[in-house]
């Protein structure tokens, strides 16, 4: 039977001061569009507009909110307080879902949303629009499993979970970490989960890496290291450390690096580091629309490890070292553990950089690069994929007829 032609997916990405859960959500959104299917994202990220958007995806942009704490988040451009913030959104989110009606409803990480500005939304959906899939779409690790059960406990998710969402897809691997049982998931929203897999990015080809080492006069026998903080509001100390390491060793790096510094880093503190970095013939960019090409380029990758920026590296087959952030979540820090013990990268905790141990850590992994280069290869990052069979399976269930009901005394 064919599918009809205006199937539309509705995505919610919160995207409060990093640059994560639009590039998860774009690349969700380029691998389930295609010429029957529309893609939707609602988006606070102030950036959004520099992604290119290809065909049959599209996005909204309600206000951006920062994050200041776990709770307290404050209007990004706009002089308003949070709560008229907040009610701008979440009337934009509720009026979009009601005119699109879509097919499948995706709510990245939060589950009521920033605040609890989707829960109107689910609730609408539910008793409006029965021919809506509502999915959560998680992460492969949130933070510290007490943490986020007493988070959820007090804000009556576990209720939502069995009774709002239709599934659960975990952007992750439950071997490595299984957010059901730290989380302690009810047994119904246990059954309704599925364990996709890390979502891979763009591959790209050899050709690439030798363009962008041509790019930066980085020679074949040269060390390149690429940093990057994410969105940098966070990144500095990261990028500070690693700029002490080529002070402690001034003449002794034979490496050639880019920094990035991301978007949201304060301009004082990036024009800052960029002098400092600049002494030692260091490049730093504020932004790379095409950070993947870096990665690919580079030899080893410094990061701080969020969610987005592994998979980036792993799709480029890039060993990685680690700088984990350890508040105000501890996600990064779990994260880099259980990948770590799968051999797929290093890492060193936050309190324990010292510029000699970066620089101990950097050449074992440059000399170690190929073992962990096949490690990697060998690890599947089958999300998209998954998530693809997963739309599927609801197109091909949206198209079934029901069966008939008999009359009473038919046989």
């Amino acid at each position: 039977m064919s599918v009809s032609p205006n199937y539309n997916i509705l995505m919610y990405s919160h995207d409060t001061y990093g640059l994560g859960h639009i590039r998860r959500s774009m690349a969700i959104a380029n691998h389930l569009r295609d010429a029957n299917t529309n893609v939707l994202i609602i988006t606070g990220s102030p950036i959004a507009g520099r992604f290119p958007f290809p065909e049959q995806v599209d996005f909204v942009r309600i206000p951006g909110m920062i994050k200041k704490t776990n709770e307290d988040y404050q209007s990004l451009s706009m002089r308003i307080g949070q709560e008229h913030a907040l009610s701008i959104r979440t009337n934009i989110i509720l009026a979009t879902a009601q005119e699109l009606k879509p097919d499948l409803f995706i709510v990245d990480k939060e589950p009521h949303g920033l605040k609890r500005e989707v829960l109107p939304t689910l609730e609408w959906l539910k008793e409006n629009s029965p021919q809506t899939t509502s999915v959560l779409g998680l992460r492969d690790i949130l933070d510290e499993s007490t943490v986020i059960q007493k988070d959820w406990q007090e804000k009556g998710v576990y209720q939502s979970l069995d009774n709002l969402y239709d599934e659960i897809w975990v952007y992750g691997e439950q071997s490595i970490y299984d957010p059901t049982v730290h989380y302690s998931f009810p047994v119904p929203a246990r059954q309704k989960t599925t364990f996709t897999g890390y979502i891979p990015r763009k591959t790209l080809s050899p050709r690439i890496r030798n363009k962008v080492r041509n790019q930066y006069r980085i020679l074949d026998d040269d060390i390149f290291v690429l940093v990057t903080t994410g969105g940098g509001g966070d990144g500095c100390e990261v990028v500070e450390q690693y700029l002490a390491m080529h002070e402690y060793y001034p003449t002794s790096l034979p490496i050639k690096s880019v920094i990035i510094t991301g978007p949201f880093m304060p301009k004082r503190k990036r024009e800052r580091l960029k002098k400092r970095a600049k002494l030692h013939g260091i490049k730093t960019l504020p932004f790379h629309p095409r950070l993947e090409e870096l990665m690919k380029g580079a030899d080893l990758v410094i990061s701080m490890g969020g969610y987005n920026t592994i998979c980036e590296i792993l799709t480029q087959e890039t060993p990685a070292l680690i700088i984990p952030r350890e508040t105000p979540r501890r996600e990064q820090l779990i994260r880099a553990i259980c990948l770590k013990e799968r051999g797929l990268l290093d890492y060193i905790s936050w309190t324990d950089v010292t510029p000699q141990l970066l620089r101990e850590k950097i050449f074992t992994m440059i000399r170690e690069r190929d073992k962990y280069v096949d490690t990697i290869r060998s690890f599947e990052l089958t999300g998209l994929d998954v998530m693809l069979q997963q739309l599927q399976n609801l197109k091909s269930n949206k198209h079934t007829p029901a069966p008939v009901a008999l009359a009473a005394g038919h046989p």
